[in-house]
């Protein structure tokens, strides 16, 4: 199944507000996962994974600012 989450062309202000929350929300996963597992590999996984989505986000975030007009977003969800 396919679910289309976020489809449109935003201004620089609303995409990066878009993508914020988006990641944040995934970051949010996995630190109520960190709180819940006991496990340290398991948590050093997380922590890894958290780290990368705030890069990630740090570098989106400098291009999104450095685009003039407006930012095509496409996500797609697919479950399997």
């Amino acid at each position: 199944m396919k679910i289309q989450l976020i489809q449109g062309h935003f201004s620089a202000a609303d995409a990066i507000d878009i993508v914020t929350r988006m990641i944040h929300a995934k970051i949010k996963f996995h630190e109520d996962k960190i709180y819940d597992d006991s496990g340290e590999e398991t948590i050093k996984m997380r922590e890894t994974r958290i780290k990368q989505l705030q890069k990630d986000l740090f570098d989106l975030r400098r291009q999104i600012e450095s685009t003039k007009g407006m930012i095509d977003i496409q996500a797609e969800m697919t479950v399997a």
